[in-house]
């Protein structure tokens, strides 16, 4: 996939969505072809580092068990959930923690009690927390590192044949949008057994946007040329005959 071809999309995108009165996020959707999803080997979770993160702002959570260094947590994480609290919570908690927050974290010991109540809805979405020792500078490393950071996974409930993951929101620039775009694409493409042929279709689309396939006009291109070589062809052999 070529640079151009995706600021070409971002174009059209832009241009075929209407304008609303919130920020929407830029989302980028990965069809695949020919693989079977079935075998671990195929199975794709992974992490990317986006170059110009996503031009938001990140909700960070931690799962704590020493009440001394939950103080000196409070204001530097947006929400703190103690140990003992963790197995009251109800599965709609458990759901909005997993649809809020970005950033998860927990205490050595308290990642096991975290898989044993919400592992079942943490682990599909890539979110299970990042272990962090009483050091704040750990904790405000991990928050930093993981802006721009996005944890890709085709599982949910099942594996299935795409990945789909915000990349940026409408505020950015093409150009930055661009190479989040393709930092997504190359890394996801690095992890299929036969690279791009097992990429079906790649779209981007704003929150309340149409679907713009990327590379769709050069495809076009490609087989408007095809059919034209095909037709000379065919009127040459006809004029020899």
């Amino acid at each position: 996939m070529k640079k151009q071809e995706v600021i070409e999309a971002l174009s059209k995108m832009r241009d075929s969505a209407k304008k609303r009165k919130f920020q929407q996020s830029v989302d980028l959707s990965i069809n695949f072809k020919g693989v079977d999803f079935k075998k671990a080997e195929n199975r794709l979770e992974l992490e990317v580092k986006m170059p110009h993160g996503i031009a938001k702002k990140l909700k960070s959570i931690a799962f704590i068990k020493d009440k001394d260094f939950a103080k000196q947590l409070d204001g530097l994480v947006n929400r703190i959930v103690m140990e003992e609290d963790i197995s009251k919570l109800s599965k709609k908690d458990v759901q909005e923690i997993a649809e809020t927050f970005d950033v998860l974290m927990a205490e050595g010991p308290v990642i096991l009690t975290v898989g044993k109540f919400m592992g079942q809805t943490l682990a599909p979405r890539g979110k299970m927390p990042k272990p962090v020792t009483h050091d704040l500078k750990s904790v405000q490393s991990l928050i930093q590192t993981s802006a721009g950071v996005t944890k890709i996974t085709n599982k949910k409930g099942k594996f299935m044949p795409l990945i789909h993951v915000a990349v940026g929101r409408e505020i950015m620039q093409d150009e930055d949008l661009a190479e989040n775009i393709l930092s997504v694409y190359e890394a996801v493409e690095s992890k299929l057994p036969a690279r791009g042929q097992n990429v079906k279709s790649t779209i981007i689309k704003l929150t309340m946007g149409p679907a713009i396939k990327i590379g769709e006009n050069f495809n076009s291109k490609n087989q408007n040329e095809k059919k034209q070589k095909k037709l000379k062809a065919s009127t040459t052999d006809g004029g020899k005959k």
